[in-house]
């Protein structure tokens, strides 16, 4: 799996020349520097995270590594030498593989087909598919991934597609490793195997690139850290000298007690209440309530069943058992339209593939949950005006930037994105929001924007949000009551005072530690 020709991981710490060496590395883009001028370099044997806001120019650095983009200036050294890659299929013939956050599947292949895409096993002209089927079957086997060669990838969900993708990059020799929010859709399981084999590669000298948001994962598999900041290198860490606080300063030039705002909760009327909910293929015998005016948390690790529960209470999971009240009226069968009529709206953890339509541009994107209503459309006509001037005010209130409504979703950042799903909800003036990892893979800066938009919505117009999320200081700074889930069942509901990383996590693991303990 590893290029021969690179030298073991004990290297890493006695002076082993780098793997990658940029210099001075500088990308144009019209009227924007995505890079000025940056220094990088990648040892063997270490996982380097790239780290920064959205736009920081992360994305073009590895885009640049990959051979999908060519520097306007600067030098790219692979093993002491000068290299210019050519494309990323040159790249990766020279040892270097890349997991982008936007998959390069093809939907209507198999897993086997996509695996080996471009680097088809031939007898002759022709494909020697049991051959190719063995490979897969080998490949898959040797990491650890529970999937069919011959599934179609369109049949998938996105944490097997996701597996799909680390595959492509581990079928063959490698020297150099990028891997761009690989967990984001991965169960605790499933990331865990990954760090393995992550581990498995370091042990073999390769150097592997990291981004992500998630600081847990920035301590548990990094060697150093480079921090980016508007094109630019702000700094170079060993993982030992990085901690929270300084790794947010140094990203935002915050602090990090300006991360979360404090969210004065009045509960109020109660919006939701859910009795004895059994739902989908995990949610078992579920009970919790939402007020006007509160942040409530659902806590529980990824495959707790936190996520289905909000999805059932959207419409959107087959509820079996149990009662829904909205705002005091029984919902036998909710459904998504009912719901939003109601004032329900639910915000999917996934937004490129539930939360937008991406060859859309921004204004049709808001506009969309409600073109049935007056203020959009007449009775054979969109109200085009009406449209253009909702969608920008809203654009406006949640900050989308740039502030352009009728340019492609596609063209902004992940965090900007969030806001168009935000902006979607608005339209509708509900009164409870159901916020399924809301912040999932954007940056910090957007994340505090995020959590303000929060603060507004419960402190100023009275709503209710039921937060789902992993992400612990989110539950542990947001939240006025929390429920947390384990195997499909709540396990407990905290409030005030008793939401603690000890007490949260003591029921995260209670479960299993008794299991242990048997």
């Amino acid at each position: 799996m590893i290029d021969a020709r690179v030298g073991g991981a004990s290297e890493r710490g006695s002076g082993a020349p780098p793997l990658l060496r940029l210099r001075a590395l500088s990308k144009w883009f019209p009227g924007v520097q995505a890079l000025d001028h940056v220094d990088f370099d990648l040892l063997p044997g270490e996982v380097h995270v790239l780290f920064g806001e959205n736009g920081a120019g992360k994305s073009t650095l590895i885009n640049i590594i990959a051979g999908a983009l060519k520097p306007d200036e600067g030098e790219v050294r692979l093993r002491g030498a000068p290299t210019h890659f050519r494309s990323v299929y040159d790249a990766r013939q020279q040892g270097i593989s890349a997991v982008f956050q936007e998959f390069s599947l093809v939907p209507d292949m198999t897993v086997e087909e996509n695996l080996f895409l471009g680097a088809e096993l031939t007898t002759g002209p022709f494909l020697n598919k049991p051959a190719l089927h063995l490979r897969a079957e080998e490949t898959l086997a040797r990491l650890g991934f529970a999937l069919s060669p011959r599934a179609r990838v369109n049949r998938l969900s996105r944490a097997e597609q996701q597996m799909v993708e680390i595959a492509k990059a581990l079928r063959s020799n490698l020297s150099i490793l990028i891997l761009d929010e690989p967990t984001a859709a991965l169960t605790e399981r499933e990331t865990d195997r990954l760090f393995q084999l992550i581990r498995d590669c370091k042990r073999q000298g390769a150097g592997i690139i990291y981004i992500t948001h998630r600081m847990n994962e920035i301590h548990r598999i990094g060697d150093r850290i480079t921090v980016l900041r508007d094109g630019r290198r702000v700094a170079t860490l060993q993982m030992t000298d990085a901690s929270d606080e300084k790794l947010v300063e140094l990203m935002t030039g915050r602090t990090i007690e300006a991360f979360f705002p404090t969210i004065d909760h009045h509960p109020g009327e109660e919006l939701l209440a859910v009795e004895g909910l059994t739902a989908g293929t995990l949610v078992r015998d579920v009970s919790l309530t939402v007020c006007a005016g509160e942040i409530v948390g659902l806590a529980g690790l990824v495959g707790s069943g936190k996520s289905e529960v909000g999805r059932a209470c959207f419409g959107v999971e087959p509820v079996s058992a149990g009662r829904i009240r909205f705002r005091g009226t029984p919902v036998p069968r909710p459904t998504p339209r009912r719901m939003l009529d109601a004032g329900l709206v639910y915000v999917p953890p996934d937004r490129r593939t539930e939360g937008l339509v991406v060859e859309r541009n921004v204004r049709e994107n808001i506009a969309l949950p409600t073109l049935p209503l007056s203020q959009f459309s007449g009775r054979f006509l969109l109200r085009r005006r009406s449209e253009r001037g909702i969608c920008a005010r809203l654009a406006e209130r949640l900050r989308i930037t740039p502030p352009r409504i009728e340019q492609g979703v596609s063209f902004f950042s992940g965090g900007n994105q969030q806001k168009v799903v935000l902006a979607k909800g608005l339209t509708r003036n509900p009164v409870l929001f159901v916020m399924d990892e809301p912040t999932m893979g954007i940056d910090v800066g957007a994340k505090t924007e995020v959590y303000n938009f929060m603060k507004e919505l419960v402190e100023r117009e009275g709503a209710g949000i039921l937060l789902i999320s992993s992400d612990l200081p989110e539950i542990l700074h947001l939240t006025h009551r929390t429920y947390v889930m384990y195997l499909g069942r709540v396990r407990a509901e905290l409030k005030g005072a008793e939401i603690t990383e000890q007490a949260v996590l003591s029921h995260f693991f209670e479960a299993r530690t008794a299991v242990a303990g048997g």
